[in-house]
């Protein structure tokens, strides 16, 4: 009796070393993959900052039109010229607003948040960071240009077509109301003189937000097809976008980009007006703002 006990015990033991023989060195082998992905986020987190390899453009202009789903823009016969920029650029097909109505669209792309705005109420103060703040520190410039804006530094709610809850940048006290300019001052030919990034706010009669589909498309190729044809030569950037859609669920708008620096083509990531400043800041390696700390710059888009 007691010796068969004892064989159990032994037999018992040998199979428990066995077992620990087996599990421990396959827990070892398991641990390092699980660390593997912590230490990728965090080396692309510390180079999310700069899209390295990309060449920086000398300018960029940004347009952001109004109120229109991406359905109802690209392919649109009535919009030749958008469509013409989409087929030459990179459009993003999977782009979207980040909330409704309009203004805290606009503040989101050039701050990082919406500051807290959820309508279109004027006016407001802000004294928290932001691109042009940023570009300034860098040793960048910036400016924005508003059709209808009847003076450099109008603080007004509105002027004619002009309004201002489609100009972020004049409420906040920390950016310098000369930043502030007419469109009327845009340059007409020798675009050279630009600043580094300029916003172009068109007005409501040809942001597609009272005016037609064609009235702001040929808008667009009167007014901003010459820097386009410009910007191939000198290395400059456009990006057009939409600040929401027509409030459908989906918030669902279009956002390309064109430039001798971007590879053309559809584009299906998900992106938003986070992902869009993180890419401005990324190609200027500045730092992200607020919200857009958490977008991904679009890295895939670029020869």
């Amino acid at each position: 009796m007691k010796k068969s006990r004892y064989i159990m015990m032994t037999a018992f033991a040998l199979v428990l070393v066995v077992a620990l023989w087996f599990i421990f060195p396959k827990l070892d082998h398991r641990q390092p993959p699980r660390s593997e992905p912590q230490l990728k986020i965090k080396t692309d987190k510390q180079n999310a900052n700069e899209l390295k390899g990309v060449i920086r453009p000398d300018h960029i202009v940004i347009v952001v039109e109004e109120n229109h789903s991406l359905e109802q823009i690209i392919g649109n016969e009535k919009a030749p010229y958008i469509n013409e920029l989409a087929n030459k650029g990179a459009l993003m097909t999977n782009s979207h607003g980040v909330v409704h109505p309009s203004q805290p669209n606009y503040l989101a792309l050039f701050s990082g948040s919406t500051q807290g705005v959820k309508n279109d109420s004027c006016p407001h103060q802000f004294t928290s960071n932001n691109l042009a703040l940023q570009l300034k520190k860098a040793g960048k410039t910036f400016a924005g240009y508003s059709e209808d804006l009847p003076k450099i530094g109008f603080t007004g709610c509105s002027s004619r077509a002009y309004v201002r809850k489609h100009n972020p940048w004049v409420n906040f006290k920390n950016v310098p109301q000369e930043v502030n300019v007419p469109f009327h001052l845009f340059p007409k030919d020798d675009f050279s003189n630009l600043p580094t990034v300029s916003f172009v706010i068109p007005n409501l009669d040809h942001d597609i937000h009272d005016g037609t589909i064609a009235e702001a498309d040929q808008w667009l190729k009167k007014n901003i097809g010459p820097y386009v044809q410009w910007a191939q030569n000198h290395n400059s950037l456009l990006i057009l976008t939409w600040d929401e859609d027509d409030f459908r669920r989906a918030n669902h708008i279009p956002t390309l980009f064109v430039g001798p620096m971007v590879k053309p083509g559809k584009y299906s990531e998900y992106i938003d007006h986070y992902n869009v400043l993180r890419t401005i800041q990324a190609l200027y390696r500045l730092p992200p703002l607020e919200k857009s700390e958490s977008a991904l710059p679009i890295t895939n888009i670029w020869k």
